[in-house]
């Protein structure tokens, strides 16, 4: 393959994956502080809402499968 394609895909897929990184990770912050919080039923929905992202965070490449499961247990 050029290289000229080869660096425009890296640059893609870096600002694709950055944005999945990056919402995934505010998903996890809204369910920690919900949690923090002490209201149960608003953090539920944030929990599971956060084990989601992780998963499709997963199934797109951007995290590693044993470090989302990592973030899934320490919630």
């Amino acid at each position: 393959m050029p290289a000229k394609k080869v660096a425009r895909q890296s640059v893609k897929r870096s600002q694709r994956n950055r944005s999945v990184r990056s919402s995934t990770r505010s998903t996890i912050v809204r369910a920690l502080r919900s949690m923090g919080s002490g209201d149960l039923e608003a953090a539920e929905p944030a929990v599971l809402q956060a084990d989601s992202a992780l998963d499709k965070a997963v199934q797109k490449g951007v995290v590693p499968k044993k470090t989302a499961s990592r973030y899934k247990s320490r919630l």
